[in-house]
């Protein structure tokens, strides 16, 4: 007899070894501390370890450790003689002579490691599993197609490709030549080019704290005062600290969208910057014959996501391909993973990745984080003006559990500072125009004091959010208690009740927790009265779960139905990472990293009774193939073989450590 939360899985299924150590969720959420492992003898283990044998660091020590995830190193692997990215692509380098990558396309391609071979959609069927990929000498090399030259008609990588064999020509002296299909560029320029992509210019000025923020400064100038003079903060009140680049008037601009050029005529380009903060200091104050010019409440975009599925914001694991893997399973809404307002502000490379948007994904949002009011409007500006036409929402992020974001006030700790929570709301909606903005919450911070519906019949009509979400647990619970379905009930009955009675637009609300079949799915939507379910742990172990949402079905997938899945996000991720050396093991790495969660489904045909339960672990089993044996492997050594059979041998320098021990997840609430 099998404990109770335990997987019931059928006796002919299981193995006698001892049960594998069910994954926590709750140290994935990243408080920077790791369990103690016994058998590990890292002295670096000992001193991060909690509860009894806990030992006290030192001040250095807690620096060194602070974050999540100290311990995981994945350095980019690159190639032995790097070939400048210019000559790669067939273009002359403009800087040859300072450029310390090489230029000697032949002295590059001799030591090049020779081509690898993507395996096209219906060889997967036949693919032979690691260990048994013996290959017969005597047979001709396969042909080598590069899934980025197939997708969009040309590799911007050229001669760095892994795959190059799949765009490139040879003339009469032997030359290489890249080769383009112009037809094709033509017909995907639409349907397979990344959106949301910031302009070096506009990263510059926000480097150098010389972007224009005249919403931003409108809006922090009513909240001091009509006279423009600093309030005076009293014991109660909240002190808006500006950002640097917001402490004088912001020097002139160019309009980030336009790239100047090296001869533009310094007046001309003057009086265009000017125009450009005249305009949109215009565009952030009333006219002086309209009280109040701006988009109204009753006038934002509104959203209709009634009966649409809903992927949540997920760090790490939630990125532009793991997107693309849940779009091609039916997901309608995707958000991008949290970023922090500062970093934005900053105009950092790695945060502003984290808006690129797939053509693909129907309804895109972006997360933000923050807890300064002039920081994160500034954000919403920035973010409105960079990618307009690209964002169709900006989600807030008001219930991220984790230490290292609820300290600095950002996080679930906007729960206990409505003030502030409704000022930022607020002047985000006025900075990001017409995109509404949608806030995700906890139902509170302590355990047993729920706060959610008190705040959100405020969130629409009083502060302008345009939709909301709710996770069914306090920041304090994580996931040590099942969702609150009920309370979620309570809740959404809070804000129709208001919309009722102030005739209010209707917006939508979605409940979160525990979602793991098309079952759950809509008996929480029956029972609740949300709009839809936000699915993240689920969409993490199954991303299939939005195809049987979709058709109300438990599907018992096949392994190899499995392995596909598996193939496209391999695909997806070489389109987006690359498909040069380094790129080609960054998507091993987020493979890996998506694999070290699909282990944990255990096979409908396995089970003795249905629907399955995210919280249920499963016992040691096996599988009804090899194949699918193979997949539920939690050993991170077989995710790394799995991947090979997509993007060839892992380098000697490259290994994959799993995200904490416990192979879980970083949610962001």
């Amino acid at each position: 007899m099998l404990p109770p939360g335990t997987a019931q899985v059928k006796a002919e299924f299981l193995l006698p070894v001892n049960p594998p150590a069910a994954p926590d969720d709750d140290a994935a959420e990243g408080s920077g501390s790791v369990r103690r492992d016994t058998r590990s003898g890292d002295p670096q283990d000992d001193a991060r370890s909690t509860g009894p044998t806990r030992v006290k660091l030192t001040k250095a020590q807690k620096k060194a450790q602070s974050g999540s995830n100290k311990g995981r190193r994945f350095g980019k692997v690159h190639d032995e003689l790097d070939l400048c990215f210019k000559v790669a692509a067939g273009s002359m380098c403009d800087f040859e002579d300072k450029c310390q990558n090489n230029h000697d396309i032949p002295a590059y391609l001799a030591v090049k490691p020779p081509d690898l071979r993507f395996p096209q959609p219906g060889d997967v069927h036949d693919m032979p599993l690691p260990g048994a990929m013996d290959v017969d000498s005597a047979a001709p090399p396969p042909l080598t197609i590069c899934p980025v030259f197939e997708a969009t008609g040309e590799c911007r990588f050229g001669f760095r490709c892994r795959y190059l064999g799949g765009h490139v020509r040879y003339d009469e002296s032997g030359t290489p030549e890249l080769v383009k299909d112009d037809d094709k560029i033509a017909r995907v320029a639409l349907t397979a080019v990344e959106a949301n992509r910031i302009s070096s210019h506009a990263q510059k000025l926000l480097r150098t704290k010389k972007y224009p923020f005249p919403i931003a400064a409108a809006f922090q100038k009513e909240l001091e005062g009509s006279d423009g003079t600093k309030a005076v903060p009293t014991a109660t009140s909240i002190v808006i600290a500006e950002p640097d680049q917001m402490d004088d008037e912001p020097e002139p601009a160019a309009p980030p969208p336009v790239q100047p050029s090296t001869d533009a005529d310094p007046i001309l380009e003057q009086r265009t910057t000017d125009a450009l903060v005249a305009q949109r200091t215009a565009d952030a104050l009333p006219a002086p014959d309209a009280p109040d010019a701006r988009t109204r409440f009753a006038e934002k975009k509104r959203l209709d996501w009634a009966g649409k599925t809903y992927l949540a914001p997920l760090t790490t694991v939630g990125n532009l391909p793991f997107r693309r893997l849940c779009v091609s399973y039916g997901a309608d809404i995707t958000c991008g993973e949290m970023g922090l307002a500062p970093s934005f502000l900053a105009g950092s490379k790695e945060e502003w990745s984290l808006v690129r948007r797939h053509p693909s994904e129907r309804t895109f949002g972006v997360q933000i984080a923050g807890s300064k009011i002039p920081a994160l409007v500034a954000a919403a500006e920035v973010l409105a003006q960079e990618c307009a036409g690209g964002v169709d929402f900006v989600d807030l992020n008001c219930g991220c559990p984790i230490d290292l974001v609820f300290k600095t006030g950002s996080g679930a700790a906007l729960l206990d500072n409505v003030n502030r929570l409704g000022k930022i709301v607020r002047g985000m909606s006025r900075a990001l125009g017409e995109i509404p903005v949608t806030v995700k919450l906890r139902t509170g911070v302590k355990d047993g004091k729920n706060t959610a519906h008190k705040l959100m019949p405020r969130l629409g009509p009083e502060f302008g959010a345009g939709a909301i979400t709710l996770h069914g647990r306090t920041r304090q619970q994580r996931y040590t208690k099942l969702a609150d379905w009920a309370y979620i009930k309570e809740c959404v009955d809070a804000v129709r009740a208001r919309e009722a009675d102030e005739d209010l637009p209707r917006i939508p609300i979605f409940g979160g927790g525990d979602c793991f079949s098309s079952h759950d799915y809509h008996a929480c939507v029956d029972a609740s009265g949300v709009d839809g379910v936000m699915v993240a742990r689920g969409a993490l172990i199954k991303p299939w779960i939005f195809t049987e949402i979709k058709e109300r079905r438990e599907w018992d997938i096949s392994a190899r139905e499995r392995l596909e899945g598996i193939q496209r996000y391999a695909e997806y991720g070489l389109t987006h990472f690359g498909t040069d050396t380094a790129g080609l093991n960054a998507t091993r790495r987020y493979l890996c990293e998506a694999l070290s969660f699909q282990y944990r489904y255990v096979p409908i045909g396995l089970l003795e009774t249905l629907p399955a339960r995210i919280n249920d672990r499963a016992p040691a089993f096996r599988g009804r193939d090899e194949l699918e044996t193979l997949l539920a492997s939690g050993d991170s050594r077989d995710w790394v073989r799995i991947a090979e059979m997509f993007l060839g041998p892992a380098p000697e320098a490259w290994s994959f450590t799993p995200k904490h021990r416990s192979n879980s997840y970083e949610s962001q609430g």
